[in-house]
């Protein structure tokens, strides 16, 4: 059974230590390709993609865009090269919270729910 105070102090624990970036502003293509190099994925144009549009909803939206409607618009937005499988084939550990740790993003707010059906 999972233990919601466990649940709730993940998603609300410090940023840095969960491997975000504190400054966004900080952030640069060339750190998200070390970091991912580092867990062993090759970004290429189509993962920048991705990462730039999750970077550009966080500008407009900022911490307010829950994981499950941020999925629904990724989705959306890559409808034309295969939505979800096309995410999940990129980012397999999913596409919001994989791709929001190399965007230096905070997760967003029900990104680690196991009811949702990320892979974590």
């Amino acid at each position: 059974m999972q233990d919601i105070n466990k649940l709730v102090a993940q998603e609300n624990g410090d940023a840095s230590m969960r491997g975000h970036l504190v400054e966004l502003d900080a952030w640069s293509e060339e750190q998200a390709i070390a970091l991912a190099k580092q867990d062993g994925l090759e970004l290429g144009d189509d993962h920048l993609a991705i990462i730039r549009y999750l970077r550009d909803c966080y500008a407009d939206h900022g911490g307010t865009i829950n994981a499950r409607m941020l999925t629904h618009t990724l989705e959306e937005e890559f409808a034309g090269l295969g939505g979800h499988r096309y995410l999940y084939t990129l980012f397999p550990l999913g596409p919001v919270a994989q791709a929001s740790h190399y965007a230096g993003l905070p997760i967003p707010p029900g990104t680690r729910d196991p009811s949702f059906g990320t892979t974590h």
